[in-house]
């Protein structure tokens, strides 16, 4: 274990920084939102310390208890979390998740480049002593921390008896996975507490997969295929300085979220149409990733549709970058007669409204902003969209429902609702739920490549002919 002297930053100002993400989550405001208030030569580092203490922070309350358990104020409780959250399990608090690429966290992660113990004794109390509102803390987190240090092997096995440190998620999400699956609720929570590869979606309309893993090899960055059109960065990487990216030869997108176009798509002919193209509606579009695909996918006319403008923005601008272009409109997909023009689709694409429950690995403070309450809510958003958008397609037209989310109530429970009350479809072979995975076990489907993906869950459904 060894100092990082070279770090520009002093640690005790990154720190400072994560104390007041875990803050800003606390108040219900994601994660994304906060690092924008944080000063750009700080947000590295800073985020890097987050998401390790999103991940762990359970743990580290559980042991905050065991040490004081009267909670000291919250800034100085948020800087106390955060700095046990990386005693606990260590990070190289130097790097940063977007750019490099985190050693696996967990009790058997392998020993990296970190600060040690004692630096992070020192610079957490160094934090609060240059905090307005934490200075009058600084013995009491000193006291904690090094109490923890001399008694954690004692206070780690006490933190072992509550479900909520072990699997680092809320009581109610762990009873919620363990009911929807019974035989992988553990693999789920423990693939949630890792962090997700940096995946890119190659424009095949500009390279092949195969040629772009060409290119990174050729400056020695490591790359392995991942599915039909998908690479995995065994280091992950600035995105704009990799190859190609200006050219618009890839885009960043999970395995999952990959099989959207062709899933949607593939063998499918246009119905009637004046051009001979396909006519898809992406009905929540933003940021647009799956709008790509669809267009590098087949020749096909797409309306993208969000109901947020600022969003529509970024679709618009990703479009640019990848040489595509989509009839972009801003609309509620749950009102079409405030947006759609009469004329019927051959293909739907609804990435429904969800909890977000299967990209925990990528978004850590999804589980600590959920409620239990979120599931039934979204589930009743899903089910009128559904509703609003089957009579815009054509008979033999397919509509490709999917959600990023583990729980049945956004998958399985709603599909099934869904076609007991609409006798005019029918369900194709559909991955279902995809269950989120780090390498480790390899999928079914659709083959042995896909052994790296988030959570997700798909259902294709065909509108039978009249």
């Amino acid at each position: 274990m060894q100092d990082n002297s070279t770090q520009q930053v002093p640690l005790w100002r990154q720190l400072q920084g994560a104390a007041s993400l875990l803050m800003a989550v606390r108040d219900g405001q994601s994660m994304t939102a906060a690092l924008e208030d944080v000063d750009a030569a700080l947000r590295p580092g800073v985020q890097a310390l987050g998401f390790h203490t999103l991940r762990w922070l359970s743990r580290a309350e559980a042991l905050r208890q065991q040490l004081a358990r009267r909670p000291p104020p919250p800034e100085a409780d948020a800087l106390l979390c955060v700095a046990l959250a990386l005693a606990w399990n260590e990070i190289d608090v130097g790097r940063t998740e977007q750019f490099s690429n985190e050693p696996p966290l967990g009790k058997s992660a392998p020993p990296g480049a970190r600060y040690t113990a004692h630096t992070l004794v020192d610079q957490a109390v160094e934090a609060a002593k240059r905090g307005d509102a934490t200075q009058h803390q600084a013995s009491f987190i000193n006291g904690c921390l090094r109490r923890f240090l001399r008694e954690r092997d004692e206070l780690v096995a006490r933190t072992e008896k509550s479900p909520q440190a072990v699997w680092n998620h809320p009581q109610w999400w762990i009873d919620r996975v363990r009911k929807d699956h019974p035989e992988n609720w553990q693999a789920i929570l423990r693939a949630n507490n890792t962090q997700a590869s940096l995946i890119l979606r190659i424009n095949e309309r500009k390279t092949t997969q195969a040629q772009y893993q060409w290119a990174l090899a050729a400056i020695n960055i490591e790359a392995t295929p991942v599915g039909k059109q998908g690479v995995i960065l065994a280091h992950a990487q600035a995105v704009n300085s990799l190859p190609g990216f200006a050219e618009g030869h890839f885009s960043v997108q999970d395995a999952a979220a990959q099989l959207a176009a062709p899933l949607l798509l593939e063998g499918l002919k246009a119905e009637g149409g004046e051009t001979g193209r396909l006519k898809v509606l992406d009905a929540c579009a933003a940021p647009g990733g799956k709008t790509a695909h669809l267009l590098e996918f087949a020749d096909c006319d797409v309306t993208a549709l969000d109901i947020d403008a600022r969003r529509c923005e970024r679709v618009k601008q990703n479009l640019q970058r990848l040489g595509l272009q989509a009839d972009i409109r801003v609309g509620d997909a749950g009102q079409p007669d405030t947006w759609w023009d009469g004329r019927a689709f051959d293909a739907i694409l609804l990435d429904a409204p969800c909890t977000a429950s299967g990209i925990v690995r990528r978004h850590p403070d999804v589980r600590w902003l959920r409620r239990p309450t979120d599931i039934a809510q979204l589930a009743d958003i899903q089910a009128h969209l559904l509703k609003m958008l089957w009579p815009l397609l054509k008979p033999g037209g397919r509509l490709l429902y999917c959600t990023c989310s583990v729980f049945r109530a956004e998958g399985d429970n709603q599909v099934q609702t869904f076609l007991t009350h609409h006798t005019d479809a029918l369900l194709r072979p559909s991955p279902g739920h995809l269950l989120p995975q780090s390498g480790a076990q390899a999928t079914v489907f659709p083959d042995n490549l896909m052994r790296e993906h988030d959570g997700f869950y798909y259902a294709l459904l065909e509108k039978r002919g009249s």
